[in-house]
C-alpha cells in the first residue's frame, strides 16, 4: 500500500468562527476544503484549553487519560509522549515535521516523534506560511517515496488579535460586526469581532497558499488534509467553558484520492470528537491502532456505514490558569456540566483579556454566582442560558447525564474522582481571585 502524506493545519482559538460553519468571516480558503472534503458540523474538543485539547487530538486520549492537566507552558507535560501520532507515524515509515505552534510540551517537542523542528522567528502565519511552502516545494522536488507528517500550527486566532482593516474586507468594519451571542451588542463588542475577523483572514489567506501549494506541485492527490482549531474563541465565557461556545470546534478532512467517502463535499451533523482524528489518520495510512485510542474512526460515518459515532460526548477542564475542575457530557438533545471547585463565582483569568472581557467586568461579571451543576436543553436553548437542574420536569434527564458523567469517569480512572487534582511537580497555578491571566 502506498502511504498518503498527513497535513495536519491547526489555529488558536478559532471555534467554528469560519464561513462553511455560516458565520460572517470571510474565509474562502476553509470553504474551499469544505467543499472539497467533509464538514463536521458537530466536532467537540475533549477540553476546551489550549494544551489538553491539542494533547487529546495527537494522542487520541482524553486529556486526564494521557495526563495533559494544564497547559504546556506552565509546566504541564504529557506523560507519554510516544503515544503521539508523530512516534505513530514515524515508526510506520513517515517523516515528521513540525512548523509553528505545537504546546504539547514545555521542553524539546522532538520527544513526541518529531524529526525536524525547524526554528522560526515567530509562530504566526508571517514566518510559518513560508516554511510551509518552502517544505512542500522541497518535498515534490526530491524523493517523493516516504510519506510525510507536516504538522502546521498558526498562532492567529489567537489573542492579542492582528487590526481590522476594512479596506482589506469589508466584514472588518466594526460598525457592522456583530459580536458572538453570548456577548451584548456594543461598540466595544463589535470592534472586538472585527479584529477577531482580521486575524481570521491572515490565517485563512496561509491556509490558501497551502492548498495551492499542494495542487502546485501535484500532491493533493496524495495528502490527507486535517483543518481545525484547539477550542473556542477568546471570549468571555467560551474559551476554557464546557458549553458548546467553548468545546464546538471546526473540523475538515480531505482525504486523498483514494478515499471518496472525505472527498465528497458533505456536511455531516452526526456528533464526533477530536479524539477520532488519530483512528482516522490511522485507518487511512494502513496503521494498525494503538491500544490506548480512546476515539472512533470518521470513515464508517463519512462513508455512510453508520449513521453516528457517538450516543455520547466527554469533554473536562482541569488547570487553565487558576484551578477549575469541571466534566461535561453532551448528547444530541443535552448537556450536563458538573464544577468540582467551591470558588462560586466565575474565574476571571481563565478568560484572555480584551474589550469584550471589559464590557463583562464594568457590568459586575465578577459577582455573578456560578452554578455547581448545570442542564441544558440543546433543542429549545442552544445558547446554553436556562439551567434546568432545579427544574423537577427534568429530573430524570439530570439522573440519566450524572450517570452517564460518573460512568465515563469510572471508566477512564479520572483522578477527580479521588478529589482535588493535585499540582504536577514543575508546573504553576494562579490564584482563583486573580482577574487578569497576564497577572500570575
Amino acid at each position: 500500500m502506498t502511504r498518503p502524506n498527513v497535513l495536519y493545519l491547526h489555529s488558536h482559538d478559532t471555534g467554528r468562527y469560519v464561513q462553511p460553519y455560516g458565520h460572517a468571516v470571510p474565509t474562502p480558503a476553509y470553504q474551499r476544503l469544505a467543499e472539497e472534503g467533509v464538514l463536521f458540523r458537530q466536532n467537540f474538543c475533549a477540553g476546551p484549553t489550549c494544551s489538553p485539547s491539542r494533547a487529546a487530538l495527537l494522542t487520541g486520549q482524553y486529556p486526564h487519560s494521557c495526563g495533559q492537566l494544564g497547559l504546556a507552558h506552565r509546566g504541564f507535560e504529557l506523560q507519554h509522549p510516544e503515544r503521539h501520532l508523530a512516534w505513530t507515524l514515524r515508526n510506520n515509515g513517515y517523516s515528521t515535521t513540525l512548523l509553528g505552534v505545537q504546546h504539547v510540551v514545555k521542553s524539546d517537542p522532538g520527544k513526541t516523534g518529531y524529526e525536524r523542528v525547524p526554528q522560526l522567528a515567530s509562530r504566526t502565519a508571517k514566518h510559518v506560511l513560508p516554511a510551509a511552502l518552502d517544505f512542500l516545494r522541497e518535498h515534490a522536488a526530491g524523493d517523493r517515496s516516504q510519506p510525510f507528517f507536516l504538522d502546521v500550527g498558526f498562532t492567529e486566532t489567537h489573542r492579542v488579535f492582528h487590526d481590522a482593516d476594512p479596506t482589506q474586507s469589508a466584514s472588518e468594519d466594526a460598525r457592522y460586526c456583530l459580536p458572538p451571542p453570548v456577548l451584548p451588542d456594543t461598540a466595544e463588542t463589535r470592534k472586538d469581532m472585527a479584529d477577531f475577523k482580521a486575524s481570521a483572514r491572515v490565517l485563512d489567506a496561509a491556509i490558501g497558499q497551502i492548498l495551492g501549494a499542494l495542487d502546485q506541485h501535484g500532491l493533493a492527490d496524495d495528502t490527507l488534509v486535517i483543518l481545525t482549531t484547539d477550542h473556542g474563541i477568546a471570549f468571555p465565557q467560551m474559551k476554557c467553558n464546557l458549553t458548546d461556545h467553548g468545546t464546538g470546534v471546526l473540523l475538515i478532512v480531505r482525504g486523498p484520492a483514494s478515499q471518496t467517502a472525505l472527498r465528497s463535499g458533505q456536511v455531516a451533523d452526526a456528533m464526533v470528537t477530536h479524539l477520532d482524528v488519530f483512528p482516522t489518520v490511522c485507518d487511512v495510512a494502513g496503521i494498525a491502532h494503538p491500544d490506548w485510542l480512546q476515539g472512533k474512526s470518521l470513515l464508517p460515518l463519512a462513508s455512510g456505514e453508520v449513521p453516528e459515532l457517538h450516543e455520547a460526548v466527554f469533554a473536562e477542564v482541569n488547570y487553565h490558569v487558576p484551578y477549575e475542575p469541571q466534566r461535561s457530557v453532551r448528547t444530541a438533545r443535552w448537556k450536563y456540566i458538573r464544577r468540582y471547585d467551591h470558588f462560586g463565582k466565575p474565574l476571571l483569568a481563565n478568560c484572555d483579556d480584551g474589550l469584550s472581557k471589559d464590557v463583562w467586568l464594568r457590568h459586575g461579571w465578577s459577582d455573578l454566582d456560578t452554578a455547581p451543576e448545570q442542564l441544558y436543553d440543546l433543542v429549545f436553548d442552544p445558547q446554553e442560558r436556562a439551567n434546568l437542574v432545579w427544574d423537577d420536569r427534568h429530573g430524570a434527564v439530570l439522573n440519566e447525564m450524572r450517570t452517564r458523567l460518573e460512568r465515563w469517569m469510572r471508566d477512564t480512572a479520572d483522578p477527580l474522582l479521588d478529589g482535588p487534582i493535585p499540582l504536577p511537580e514543575g508546573a504553576a497555578v494562579s490564584p482563583a481571585e486573580l482577574v487578569s491571566p497576564r497577572g500570575g
